[in-house]
């Protein structure tokens, strides 16, 4: 990856995490991944949980004609999760979100961090798809991957080529897993498990809907909406799963998030580790009927390819990554180009600095060094 110049762009920003909407989807990616340790023992709950998820050739192994062997999931892993949002059948896909979840050796944490949807990159040539490699945004690649003549476009074939781009940006020479998480079941996911426990910094205003959860009406005069907001008072609070997307869909200085889009990035990635100990709570685990809907929510949300091994086995693989050990990663970045000139996002030199340190497993000293790379949350 080339080192970013300067000048023309937005002022310099942290990027981590793309849109509200479209990183909620990848929630539920995390918690499948993550919740090895409550299905260990329980053979009726992990063919349940094996039968949810989707499955698909997201690297294009089956199609070369790959046999990949079932085999001991080791670290060190690096897993791509794609959020996208439902369109329509014949409309190509994109990708609405994307984050990299990296596991060490040891196996006992894991760092996630997202690539900026609007990260201008070039893109490689593709044969599948008709694709003849280009410059644009990395959300692109999925829809120009996902083109199959005479057929709707393959969400699974778009995975393949975006793929590629994140491991030519980041430099990851193969990625040992992917999923691709539809946003619909992120609410389901939330109310599957009676709502989420979430420290809220500050007090916010919802700018989309009511207390009682309706979407407030459109100004007739102007942009905007009208009508009385829901509040979300400073402290620990319970969400539901309306709440919890509205919540972490904020970003507006009059609705109280002075710092813009870099605090709804942080509220986003506060709430992974929130829902994450959820999932792992005596209220989930110890409930068998709680334990099974979140299960099936979320593995009806998923598409997964593990090269060889299931969801099931890379879940009991990572049961010794708790929450509390799930670091979140922010990369700087800036814009370039501003208003109707706006191109896109590029990361900034420290970002490449990173990627070497996430390629030689040295990620710990480099955020000791480095702590403005760590997304700090309570």
């Amino acid at each position: 990856m080339g080192k970013a110049g300067k000048g023309g762009g937005r002022p310099s920003v942290w990027v981590g995490v793309p849109r509200w909407a479209r990183v909620c989807t990848l929630f539920g990616a995390v918690l499948m991944l993550l919740s090895g340790a409550v299905l260990v023992g329980s053979e009726a709950l992990l063919a349940r949980y094996e039968g949810a998820v989707g499955k698909a050739d997201l690297f294009g192994d089956q199609a070369a004609g790959a046999q990949e062997r079932k085999s001991d999931v080791k670290g060190p892993l690096n897993i791509l999760l794609v959020g996208v949002d439902p369109r329509k059948p014949e409309t190509p896909p994109l990708a609405d979100s994307i984050m990299v979840l990296n596991v060490p050796e040891s196996m006992d944490r894991a760092y996630l961090f997202s690539m900026p949807r609007d990260l201008y990159v070039d893109i490689p040539k593709f044969d599948k798809a008709g694709y003849q490699g280009g410059s644009g945004k990395l959300n692109g690649a999925m829809s120009h991957g996902s083109i199959v003549q005479g057929q709707n476009p393959s969400a699974a074939q778009g995975f393949e080529l975006l793929a590629r781009t994140v491991q030519k940006v980041t430099g990851i020479e193969r990625f040992d897993a992917g999923a691709i998480i539809n946003f619909t079941g992120f609410q389901k996911i939330v109310d599957a498990m009676g709502g989420v426990d979430m420290y809220i910094e500050r007090d916010v205003k919802s700018e989309h809907r009511q207390p009682d959860g309706k979407h407030r009406k459109g100004n007739p005069y102007g942009e905007g909406y009208i009508g009385p907001q829901a509040e979300y008072k400073k402290g620990t609070q319970h969400l539901s799963g309306w709440q919890a997307l509205d919540y972490v869909r904020q970003r507006y200085p009059k609705n109280g998030v002075p710092d813009g889009d870099y605090g709804r990035q942080r509220h986003q990635q506060q709430f992974v580790k929130a829902m994450v100990k959820q999932a792992f709570s005596a209220d989930v685990v110890t409930n068998p009927i709680k334990l099974d809907r979140v299960v099936r929510a979320a593995g009806q949300s998923l598409t997964f390819n593990g090269r060889g091994n299931s969801v099931v086995d890379f879940a009991i693989a990572l049961k010794g990554v708790r929450a509390e050990n799930v670091e979140l990663i922010k990369l700087p970045g800036e814009g370039i180009g501003t208003g109707s000139a706006y191109r896109g996002e590029r990361l900034l030199p420290a970002a490449e600095d990173f990627f070497t340190a996430l390629k030689n497993e040295q990620l710990d000293a480099f955020l000791l060094e480095h702590p403005e790379f760590r997304n700090r949350n309570k």
